[in-house]
């Protein structure tokens, strides 16, 4: 029998709404009876899943046979070096290292083989040792190349030592830092780096400068180190940068709506940043420094426009940076999403049509011009970019059948030039597979791109795995994956679908899905699983999405339920309203912005009301449900999806529902390579399962 969690009735009440919360002792995680509840449904869930044990096990072989476990990535070139990283087979964790820089090609370089004269910058395998936890949150290399500083997380819980290591010796220097957050940033010598610190709601809110050498003059409390900027408003998130040219720090505060900018010469890192542009509610812009001055990506329209909603680029003076003139002017079919700037020319990143692309500016007054690929779907990025004075431009590449690709693309002769593509063993071949563009219709007429995959030859109507997220204007393009082909060589088809509230189509994508307009991301995941059924093209569809997109599958449970033949929601937001109504809970203030202020606004809490899905389980029959979760996620607590396996339950038909969390882990789950593979062919086992493939 499954596990039964204990009823505690506990009254919420806002806006004159009163409502018993049976489940809400599952936020006690210090409480035994929580621990206990958990492991009896990691117990359950175990036991029903226990005949799926033979395919887990051929799918986690299928997944590491096709993995090139001893391989590396293409070396990147910053300064007198050049960075990648490698894995070893039998190995869990990446290894960072360099090697000294002789011309402009990168070196060739062998699985296995490391080169004469590498020096290894971080092992992730002897800094683990017996963890069963590991990451690392920064690593950056000091502007000289002599220092590195690097974090690291041993609970998933992502909060970081932070540790300086000297490059020309190999030993650690004695500063050391406990409690920071990602990133971190070099002053322009070497002698200071900056980084930030949360707050007990885990808001980024705090930038701090570490003189090196000064750790033994620290107080007991963080910092006897500096704090230069603290954001009181506790919507706002704080980050810090070196700019590609190394001669400017960034300090960017930003919500989900506004941002404001400050910089200060990175040779100077006892100064004063300045500010670029006060910040105004719903503008948003970033600075990069070019050769001649600030380039500034912003989605200002003018003290009497309505925004460039999609953003547009502008140059600004050194000087006077806050003064802007504009360089690329906005376009409603174009969202420029960020910009990259060199001595001799500016690269654009921009999304058109559902896809990504990339333009270029010559220095020499030269056309601007896009870069040209061939496929229908795919998905480009500038990536791995350090060299500000450079005639090549470094592109990362995938398709849905083409597996992550380098390039470097020639300035001077415009020509493409593939570095390397990620190995698939076992005899894959891209033209086994194809790749299609589908359009769902909603349900107010807005038409919803799908992108699918499927083997040559399977039949149709297929089984379907339909994947979606829908929030924060993440965008989920068309990409590649290894533990993926188990699926579709079983005959199955892989989907997106890229509802609004996602980015994909633009930022007016975005705004119809959320806030009051949230409700759009469901019906749009509706639709599209409807479409693929009328379509011919779906027999059965097993829904897919994690965080925000676990919020997305587990609305649709309630929205339409009959459409599913099983739904798996990985560390899924469905406890939605009830988080968001609590300020003392991590992310919750800065996500107002986002879903809105239910705490304050009862026609906010009475829409979240309406489609969180742990406040509407009812009674109707329900498809199977997968959900996982991890103890230490700070990001969405364990106990939302425990609350929402344990009504529905109790509540409602059909199921089974199982809930399986991880006792040593955060947001990503397990942290290990191979522990995340196995974790991958569990879920894949039971998708499997659920359509009636179980060979």
């Amino acid at each position: 029998m499954p596990p039964v969690a204990k009823k505690v009735p506990f009254e919420r009440s806002h806006h004159g709404d009163t409502v018993v919360d049976e489940y809400a002792w599952l936020l006690k995680k210090d409480d035994p009876d929580t621990i206990a509840y958990l492991e009896a449904e990691n117990a359950y869930t175990q036991e029903t899943t226990a005949h799926l044990g033979d395919l887990q096990e051929t799918i986690f072989k299928e997944i590491k046979g096709r993995t090139l476990e001893t391989d590396l990535s293409v070396p990147t070139r910053k300064g007198a070096w050049w960075y990648y990283s490698r894995t070893e087979e039998g190995k869990q964790y990446g290894i960072q290292c360099r090697v000294a820089a002789d011309g402009d090609d990168p070196p060739k370089l062998e699985p296995g083989e490391p080169l004469p004269g590498e020096q290894v910058l971080l092992d992730g395998n002897e800094l683990a040792g017996d963890s069963p936890f590991f990451s690392i949150g920064t690593s950056a290399v000091s502007p000289d190349g002599t220092k590195l500083a690097y974090s690291t997380d041993f609970s998933g819980d992502e909060r970081f030592t932070l540790r300086f290591k000297d490059l020309e010796t190999g030993e650690l220097l004695s500063d050391e830092i406990p409690g920071v957050f990602y990133g971190g940033a070099w002053s322009g010598d070497g002698s200071t780096f900056f980084y930030t610190t949360v707050d007990d709601a885990w808001r980024p809110y705090r930038i701090h400068r570490h003189t090196l050498g000064q750790a033994s003059e620290r107080a007991a409390d963080q910092n006897g180190d500096v704090v230069i900027y603290q954001e009181d408003d506790e919507r706002f998130w704080v980050g810090i940068g070196l700019t590609r040219s190394q001669r400017y720090l960034v300090l960017t505060s930003g919500s989900k709506i506004t941002s404001e900018v400050r910089v200060l010469d990175a040779s100077t890192p006892d100064g004063e940043f300045a500010v670029v542009r006060p910040r105004q509610t719903g503008v948003e812009y970033a600075l990069e420094h070019a050769a001649d001055g600030f380039l500034i990506l912003h989605n200002y329209g003018g003290p009497d426009g309505d925004g460039a909603v999609n953003f547009e680029l502008a140059t600004a003076p050194i000087d006077d940076p806050g003064t802007w003139t504009p360089l690329i002017e906005h376009r409603d079919d174009t969202r420029l999403l960020d910009v990259d700037a060199f001595r001799d020319h500016i690269v654009v990143h921009f999304r058109r049509d559902g896809l990504t692309g990339v333009r270029i500016l010559p220095g020499d007054g030269g056309d601007p011009y896009d870069i040209s690929f061939p496929e229908p779907l795919y998905d480009v990025a500038p990536t791995g970019n350090a060299e500000f004075e450079t005639g090549r431009l470094r592109l990362g590449y995938t398709s849905m059948v083409t597996p992550p690709s380098v390039y470097d693309y020639d300035l001077r002769s415009r020509e493409l030039i593939l570095l390397k593509q990620k190995v698939v063993l076992g005899g894959y071949d891209p033209a086994d597979y194809e790749q299609f563009r589908e359009w769902a219709t909603a349900d107010d007429g807005t038409r919803i791109p799908i992108s699918i995959m499927v083997r040559k030859g399977t039949d149709r109507p297929a089984p379907t795995l339909l994947y979606g997220y829908g929030s924060y204007e993440s965008s989920i393009d068309p990409y590649f994956s290894v533990a993926r082909l188990s699926l579709l060589d079983r005959g199955l088809a892989f989907a997106i679908a890229h509802v609004r509230g996602g980015g994909e189509m633009g930022r007016r994508w975005y705004e119809d899905g959320k806030l009051t307009r949230k409700k759009n991301s469901f019906t749009d995941f509706v639709a599209c699983a409807r479409h693929l059924k009328a379509s011919g093209w779906s027999s059965r569809v097993v829904a897919r999405g994690g965080s925000a997109g676990g919020l997305l599958v587990g609305a649709v449970a309630n929205l339409a339920p009959e459409e599913f033949a099983g739904i798996v929601a990985e560390v899924p937001f469905v406890d939605a309203l009830n988080t968001i109504l609590d300020p003392s809970l991590p992310l919750t203030v800065t996500e107002w912005d986002e879903w809105g202020d239910p705490l304050h606004d009862p026609e906010v809490y009475a829409y979240m009301k309406s489609y969180s899905p742990y406040e509407n389980v009812d009674g109707r029959p329900y498809p199977p449900i997968l959900a996982t979760t991890s103890l230490n996620d700070t990001r969405v607590f364990y106990h939302e999806p425990a609350k929402w396996i344990a009504r529905l339950r109790d509540s409602a038909a059909g199921g089974p529902f199982l809930l399986k969390t991880e006792m040593g882990a955060g947001h990503g789950g397990r942290s290990g390579r191979y522990d995340a593979w196995r974790e991958e062919a569990f879920a894949l086992s039971w998708i499997l399962d659920r359509v009636g493939v179980t060979e």
